[in-house]
Formats: C-alpha cells, structure tokens, sequence
C-alpha cells in the first residue's frame, strides 16, 4: 500500500480540527518534550502548530536554532534555480507556467544551457537545481538526456524540480549525475487538488504522490517535499505532509530528505491564495518542524521577503537561494519579456544575501558533495 492509499482513506480536514482542538497542557507537554531532546511524535506536532502554542514561539525559536545548529553547524547551502523551460501542458491555478496563460514560451538549446550555467558559475554557485514546466514532448526524457550532461559539468550537487517520472527514468538520471529531485504535492486534499489542477498529466494524484517512493526505489541520494500553502487549510496539510515524512522515514530510510512550504505568491492569471499563511503563523510552522525533526533539511524560497528570511533562517532553515530568476535564460540574457513562474520577493543580490548570513554568523556554502552537506555531531 503505498501512501496515496495512505491519506486518502481519511479526511485530513480533520487534521485541521485536531490540531485546534489541542490545549495549552498538550503545548507544554510538547515543549518539555522538546528542551528534554525526546522524539515528538505526531500529537506533540499538532500542539505545537497549534493555536494555543503561540505564546511559546519564542521558546520553539530558541529550542529549534539549538537544534539546527547542533545539527548542521553554522552553514548555509546556497543553490540556485535554473529554469530550462516555461513550456507547460498542465492547467494549474496558481502557476504563472500554466497552459491557460498566453504568452511566448522558451525552450533553452544545448547552447543556452551551457551559457546560464556559466552565468550561475560566476554567481558563485555549484549547487543547481533544475526547474521545467511538465511538457513530455518538448521537456521530457529525451531533453534531460541532452541537458543534464551538460549542467552536471557545472554541478557539484544537481538536484531537478520537474514533471513526476517513472522509476527507471529516475535511475537513468542518477547515472548522468542526478543527486535530488524536489517534487511537491501542493496539496494532499483531493477535492482541493481536483478544483486547482484542471488538465495535463498533474490531475493524476495519484502518480504525482507516489513519486517520493519511485526515487527511494531508483536510490536517489535526497528527496524533497512539501506542501504549497494557501490552496487549502495549512494545518490539515502540514499534518498530511508530516504523515508523509514519517512514511518515507520508515520506508525509505536511507534516503535524505528535505522540505519546503512555499507562501503561494501572486502568479500570471491573477492568482491570489485563498488560505493565506501569516508571518508568525509561518514562523510557528517552520520551527515546530524543526523539533519534530532535528536531522530534517529546510529550504526557504525568494518567495519571502527579505525581512522574513533573515529572521527565519538562522534560527531552522538550512537551504536558501538568492539571486533567482524564475524565468528561462534569466541569467546570460535579461530577457523582460519572459514571464516568471512566480514574482520574487526577495531581489537582493547574492552578495547582499551572503553579507547578511555572514552578520548573523552564518556561512554559505555554495559547492557542495553528498559528504558535505550535513555535519555530524558525535
């Protein structure tokens, strides 16, 4: 049974009634769980995203920069998204990528791949995540056959965020230098999910979820999850997500694992997120994951401001991106009229961003390797 079969034999709207329903003695019990460096299980996860754990945030602030840098030291990885292409199939609300928007689609050549990655290079990066729309005929196997060569030459870790493949395609990558494949489900409610995906192959739930086990199976080094907030209830889909992580733990326990939660940002289409997520609400969230999971490795997209990021990533995240263009070929050419996936909010410069890790005694790592990304601490 895999874990599609998993959450969708209940209603995770009740998750969200379960983690209001939680008391200030159940928060406590969570805290002291926490400062005595026990393993929280999923109840002790509900309190702390709850309602009634709000005058503890600085306390889960506190416990969660202990944890983080007891865990992963004071470095931050910095990665970069490179976008190959904008061409889409999928109808998806909230995506500036969607089919249903009109405007000039761009497939970067072999040519224009190896000119954004030496772009990115100069930047400083070797940490690069490859990013597509989902389109099989002019974005699938045959492309990234032609094109992850290539940026693997500039890679010191490559990591994908593309359309679901299947197992073998999985492997196949992995022997041309794929190390991690980022794939979010967005949401685990499967009304909500029908209502904002309307056509293409991502309108298949099912496929998409079990994606994190077809790359435990192809032995991908590091798989990442997450949950797109503010298309549903964030609470029923947090609890869903730490369902999810807990399953892949179990079963895919060599695997790394990584996550994010994206604020839905204003996208094409006029888009605007129906269940907004709060800055304190966020923080809430960011460090009850972290004392639910000390080994859990966090990333924070430009999708948040620059106020927000410098607060939130020295006390949880361990993963960041600065200088991001979210558009194809965004980096050897300004091209204006490409339309973004989505409208950053942090533009500051790579440099800027580093400075402002570095006052917070923080270090970015920009090259990194499977052995160095996680400090062991004995």
């Amino acid at each position: 049974m895999s874990f599609y079969d998993e959450i969708t034999s209940i209603d995770i709207a009740s998750y969200a009634k379960e983690v209001d329903s939680k008391t200030e003695s159940e928060v406590f019990k969570a805290i002291c769980r926490a400062r005595n460096d026990e393993k929280l299980d999923l109840g002790d996860f509900m309190a702390l995203i709850s309602p009634k754990a709000k005058p503890y945030i600085k306390e889960m602030a506190s416990l969660a920069h202990k944890y983080t840098r007891m865990r992963f030291g004071n470095g931050v990885s910095m990665y970069v998204p490179l976008y190959l292409t904008n061409l889409c199939t999928n109808n998806c609300k909230y995506c500036g990528f969607a089919c249903h928007n009109k405007f000039s689609r761009r497939v970067l050549n072999a040519e224009e791949v190896e000119l954004e990655c030496l772009a990115i290079n100069k930047m400083g990066y070797e940490n690069i995540l490859v990013v597509t729309g989902e389109s099989e005929k002019r974005g699938g196997m045959d492309y990234f056959r032609e094109m992850i060569p290539i940026v693997q030459k500039h890679a010191s870790y490559l990591s994908m965020e593309v359309q679901p493949l299947d197992t073998e395609d999985y492997a196949e990558l992995k022997t041309l230098g794929l190390d991690a494949v980022m794939v979010y489900q967005e949401t685990y409610h499967p009304g909500c999910y029908k209502e904002n995906h309307l056509s293409g192959k991502k309108t298949d739930m099912r496929y998409r979820m079990e994606t994190p086990e077809r790359l435990g199976d192809a032995g991908i080094d590091k798989v990442g999850i997450g949950a797109l907030l503010g298309l549903y209830d964030w609470k029923a889909d947090i609890i869903a997500l730490a369902r999810h992580l807990e399953y892949m733990r179990k079963h895919y326990w060599q695997t790394r694992m990584s996550l994010s939660f994206p604020r839905l940002r204003p996208a094409a289409g006029g888009f605007e997120p129906q269940y907004p997520v709060g800055d304190l609400e966020m923080i809430q969230i960011v460090c009850a994951w972290r004392l639910f999971d000390h080994q859990l490795e966090i990333s924070i997209s430009t999708r948040e401001n620059q106020r927000f990021r410098d607060a939130i990533v020295p006390i949880a995240i361990t993963a960041i991106s600065a200088g991001s263009c979210t558009s194809p070929g965004g980096y050897a050419v300004n091209r204006a009229d490409d339309l973004p996936q989505f409208i950053i909010n942090d533009d500051r410069s790579v440099a800027e961003v580093t400075e402002a890790l570095k006052q917070n005694g923080l270090e970015p790592i920009f090259r990194e390797s499977r052995s160095s990304i996680v400090k062991q601490v004995a």
